[in-house]
């Protein structure tokens, strides 16, 4: 029997027979119109303007493929169901219907399946490779669960909201890709059933190293130099008396000469520390590899010379940019910030008080918020400086609207995540950050403490001044 032959008596014959069920049917339908709707939307997608509902991009990226292939699956199962059912009643044909390829009826049918089949081929693939990309982008990971929101909205307003949240929170590979999505299948079980914490807990204990995340874009060679800040501070006058510190950062770094000097260059040294809280806020323990292989010692007198228990880590970036792509500020940063470039006009008496009453009032929800804060700080204006409310009614509705804007960016009551809910440990001004380690209670046996000198780090220009001189001296006010 020649080959062909073979393969159409062998195999065609009995599949058109036994695929001749409601299930087989079925389940051709469903593949078809999965398909065609998918097609006809990466159409619209590809031709016309994108849609930036990340529900949409779940139906049309990972339910719509899932129905596609659930209805692929039904056809052998009917084809299954057929055969058992024949097969237990003792109707299966001794010589199944005759194929008749002369018959231009069933050569076009059977030109249709093969078409067909090598359309859901495509469609399978494309949609496999579009269902993982939509499932790497942003949108997906921070809008298709509100529990994300939070996160999400400081990710939107960060220095990295340039960058994927799988460039850090996942990385290259199959055992990485592999490990998130086991992660995120979790998370998926614990938001079904309502089990997820609130707030989202912080750190991230499965992030990858720095090393694979951050010195991806940031050289430790090219740590080197100095950072100049200037710090605006508004007082809680009439006239909203403004000062200035200016402060000249020791950013430091691996030098060409291999030298660690400054901030990044003492800490890009090998240091671990014991974390007695999940924040990492609380550091009893530090030891520290010195220069000669030596290591040193410095720990709290409560720890009584021994390593106490608790988290040990190697430090790396994350240690001290722990919020680097998801950073919420404190009220008065957040206000000092918008007043100083004018998204809240100074101009305004009393907005910086009145506008910190604002932000640290307790509201039922960011809807709450959105719609009293403008409504009550017009109210604090009509009843208590009519004249400004008159002359100045557009930066009140301004002022009015950025302030609500602030709070829904750092306050999201049913997350239970409020001001100061996830410390920066950058700096040392509004969470304990740099003094973690160096606040002078952290000694070695032989009695030196990690240095508390401020000029290690940074050198203090001018420190709340009104107009400092030396920024005219720099030409820069």
């Amino acid at each position: 029997m020649a080959p062909f032959q073979k393969f159409r008596e062998g195999w065609v014959r009995p599949a058109l027979f036994f695929g001749n069920n409601p299930i087989s049917l079925a389940g051709g339908a469903i593949t078809s119109a999965a398909g065609v709707t998918m097609i006809g939307y990466w159409l619209v997608e590809l031709f016309g303007r994108p849609n930036d509902n990340p529900y949409v991009g779940i139906i049309f990226f990972l339910l719509l493929p899932a129905l596609f292939i659930a209805g692929l699956a039904l056809i052998p199962v009917g084809v299954y169901v057929r055969h058992r059912k024949l097969q237990l009643a003792g109707q299966i044909p001794a010589v199944y219907p005759k194929i008749d390829f002369n018959d231009h009826r069933f050569r076009h049918g059977v030109d249709i399946v093969l078409v067909a089949t090598v359309i859901n081929l495509l469609v399978v693939s494309m949609a496999s490779y579009r269902g993982a990309a939509y499932m790497d982008s942003p949108q997906f990971c921070g809008q298709s669960c509100h529990v994300m929101q939070p996160e999400f909205t400081a990710y939107k307003v960060s220095a990295h909201s340039h960058v994927d949240c799988v460039a850090c929170h996942i990385g290259a590979g199959a055992a990485s890709y592999f490990r998130a999505k086991v992660n995120g299948t979790k998370q998926l079980i614990e938001v079904t059933f309502d089990r997820y914490p609130t707030p989202i807990e912080s750190p991230v204990q499965n992030l990858r190293p720095a090393r694979d995340i951050c010195e991806g874009c940031h050289t430790p060679a090219r740590f080197i130099g100095e950072k100049l800040l200037v710090k605006s501070t508004f007082a809680d006058d009439e006239k909203n008396t403004q000062t200035q510190s200016v402060v000249v950062l020791h950013l430091g770094g691996r030098d060409s000469l291999s030298h660690l000097t400054g901030i990044h260059g003492v800490h890009l040294g090998h240091i671990e520390y014991v974390a007695a809280d999940s924040s990492r806020t609380t550091i009893p323990w530090v030891q520290k590899r010195n220069e000669d292989g030596s290591e040193t010692e410095f720990a709290v007198a409560a720890a009584g010379g021994s390593i106490p228990q608790g988290e040990r880590r190697v430090m790396d970036c994350i240690d001290c940019h722990n919020r680097a792509a998801h950073t919420f500020v404190t009220p008065e940063d957040a206000l000092n910030r918008a007043m100083a470039e004018g998204a809240v006009s100074p101009e305004l008496p009393w907005i910086h008080k009145e506008g910190m009453e604002l932000l640290k009032a307790n509201y039922s929800s960011e809807a709450d918020a959105q719609a009293k804060i403008p409504e009550q700080l017009s109210a604090f204006y009509r009843n208590g400086h009519p004249e400004v409310l008159a002359a100045k009614a557009d930066l009140v509705k301004a002022a009015g609207e950025q302030l609500a804007t602030l709070y829904s960016q750092n306050v999201f009551p049913f997350m239970k995540v409020a001001w100061g809910t996830h410390p920066n440990h950058i700096g040392h001004m509004s969470y304990p950050g740099c003094f973690r380690c160096h606040d002078g209670e952290h000694a070695s046996k032989n009695g030196t403490s990690i240095t508390q000198d401020c000029a290690a780090c940074h050198n203090l220009l001018a420190v709340d001044e009104s107009k400092p001189k030396v920024l005219s001296d720099l030409g820069i006010q």
